[in-house]
């Protein structure tokens, strides 16, 4: 009877077996960052030599969706395993409630050392006014310092190197650790001198979406910047981790936490909003060099980790561990991933920018949106005040902004359902929903929508009501 005991304790606890060395975890966050803007992607303009060789040392995530276009709840994700509609955390200034255990606690609680630096973190309230912060003291909604062993935060990537490097210092002898270290770049506002040599706005080619003007190609390239200084910073965690000889047994995960603040990108749930990179390394484990198209979601990163040191799942995770794809072994991938949109900042909500609900199934081929309120325009979160945008509203009004492009940002309303075909329409340019050709697709992607957000006790109106009210 023993012997079966201890076999099925190594069968559960690899990571463990034989006292085998847990293997550190280093989880490195940009901020407002889509998939196509890194040089190992296909991006012959954009200069990333760290991210890039990081890549050749292990395996590219080709689709990795975040369950959110926003920083708050896709983190909440990232940290939980679940959804931001399953942890409450759809509010953007919400705390992650107590209950809500995140990768970085647990993996505390079996030994390691753990922490999160650099770019705030985002789950213990956010630009709270007064009166949320006295609620916030009297009922002790600040979590994470108890959470975890170091908590600290810093804006810039200097102040995110050196909290990294105190963090290293702190880990007591003997102990694995795990940290979510995050960077501000490239998040609004973008530097104008952001690296020595910028980006020459004149030589880059813009996304099929974007209209074509000076101002938009200025900013465009000094999100570039931003991203390139980001690159520089992580080069340096990189090296940081050889000159302690961590390298060998640090699994680190490259993520964006979610897509860029730029044109249909951030705040929504297109492409650039929710596709973002992921690049996994660990020597010994994951193959250098590979890439996969596999569907991913946020919320798979904290199963992964987890059962990666040999730590059991929480049952209420609802992310799956892609472990087995990692190591190249048989793996059943994902049929669909999903992603929410809802309240933006703590304004009130007085456009699309502060507050909208969305929802959105993503298949291999595939794309269905819903519009909860399709009423509300397209209003860009972050930089509806910048200059570019500003010119562009202008040549809207003056009737010079391109016609193709001129209903995809200044409609009065929007569609409330989107339909793309990613495939042929990897810009989402036409809309397929309502056309007699999809209307199989529609239905089933209406069908998988409306059981997801039965499941996850979600508020907003289902996509599919009955007969009579539709």
């Amino acid at each position: 009877m023993r012997s079966s005991l201890l076999f099925l304790t190594l069968a559960v606890w690899p990571a463990l077996a034989f006292g085998a060395e847990r293997p550190n975890v280093l989880v490195v966050l940009t901020d407002d960052h889509s998939a196509p803007h890194v040089g190992c992607y296909g991006n012959k303009d954009i200069r990333t030599p760290n991210l890039d060789r990081f890549a050749t040392q292990g395996m590219r995530f080709d689709r990795a969706y975040v369950t959110c276009p926003q920083c708050v709840p896709s983190r909440s994700s990232i940290m939980s395993g679940r959804s931001p509609i399953d942890t409450r955390m759809t509010r953007f200034s919400a705390p992650l409630p107590a209950d809500v255990k995140v990768f970085p606690e647990l993996l505390r609680a079996e030994g390691y050392y753990s922490g999160v630096a650099g770019r705030t973190y985002h789950l213990d309230g956010s630009r709270l006014p007064a009166e949320s912060k006295a609620v916030f003291d009297r009922h002790h909604l600040r979590t994470f310092p108890d959470r975890l062993d170091f908590v600290k935060t810093g804006g810039t990537n200097a102040q995110m190197i050196a909290q990294f490097r105190e963090f290293l210092d702190a880990v007591p002898q003997g102990k694995p650790f795990v940290l979510q270290l995050c960077s501000s770049d490239p998040h609004r506002p973008l530097d104008r001198k952001a690296i020595d040599k910028p980006h020459d706005p004149g030589s880059l080619t813009l996304p099929a979406h974007y209209p074509d003007t000076e101002g938009v190609r200025e900013d465009f390239a000094r999100y570039y910047d931003e991203i390139a200084r980001f690159d520089t910073a992580f080069g340096t965690v990189l090296d940081e981790l050889d000159k302690r000889g961590l390298a060998e047994n640090t699994l680190v995960l490259f993520m964006g936490d979610n897509g860029a603040s730029q044109l249909r990108g951030k705040g929504t749930l297109y492409e650039f909003g929710v596709h973002v990179p992921l690049i996994v390394r660990w020597p010994g484990q994951v193959k250098p060099g590979t890439a996969t198209s596999e569907l991913i979601s946020g919320e798979d990163l904290a199963p992964t980790i987890l059962e990666a040191v040999g730590v059991k799942t929480p049952a209420e995770m609802t992310g799956r561990s892609v472990l087995k794809l990692l190591r190249g072994e048989p793996f059943e991938g994902r049929k669909q991933v999903f992603a929410e949109r809802g309240a933006h900042g703590s304004g009130l909500p007085t456009n699309s920018a502060q507050f909208d609900l969305g929802r959105c199934v993503i298949t291999p081929r595939y794309k269905l949106i819903y519009n909860a309120l399709w009423q509300l325009p397209y209003t860009p979160v972050d930089f509806a005040r910048d200059p570019f945008w500003k010119e562009l509203q202008a040549m809207h009004q003056a009737g010079t902004f391109p016609k193709a492009l001129d209903s995809l940002y200044f409609a009065p309303t929007r569609p409330m359902f989107e339909l793309y075909d990613l495939e042929s329409d990897p810009a989402e340019l036409h809309n397929l929903a309502g056309s007699a050709e999809s209307k199989a697709v529609e239905k089933e992607l209406k069908g998988t929508l409306q059981e997801w957000m039965i499941l996850q006790h979600d508020y907003v109106p289902l996509p599919v009501p009955p007969a009579a009210n539709r």
